[in-house]
């Protein structure tokens, strides 16, 4: 199962994992700095749009606690899936930047 499958299952479908980079296309022949910079920017692009989407869920998850706090609502199921949601994106993003951490470290392991 990919990514975006399970992002979809979770209804986490505004998420954007490494699944859904966009690759390379062209010849060998194309200039490989301006291809290799696209690559770049869009990961990095990706990895903003998945921390602000979590930071989104996590606020999403604190308002629906301080509602339910104060009595303005009594409906638990609105509650229980933003704390769903809020834990599933935070454990993806710890999982990617682990991943991250741990192709950073490979790198800096590797001898010239």
């Amino acid at each position: 199962m990919d990514i975006s499958a399970i992002n979809t299952q979770m209804g986490l479908s505004g998420l954007k994992g490494v699944g859904n980079m966009p690759s390379l296309t062209g010849t060998l022949t194309e200039k490989t700095d301006k291809a290799e910079g696209t690559l770049f920017d869009s990961f990095l692009n990706t990895a903003i749009d998945n921390i602000k989407t979590t930071n989104n869920y996590l606020s999403d998850m604190e308002n629906e606690k301080i509602k339910f706090a104060l009595g303005e609502t009594e409906n638990t199921h609105d509650l229980t899936i933003a704390i769903q949601k809020a834990s599933t994106a935070l454990q993806y993003t710890v999982a990617i930047r682990d991943k991250i951490m741990d192709a950073y470290r490979e790198l800096m392991q590797m001898q010239i």
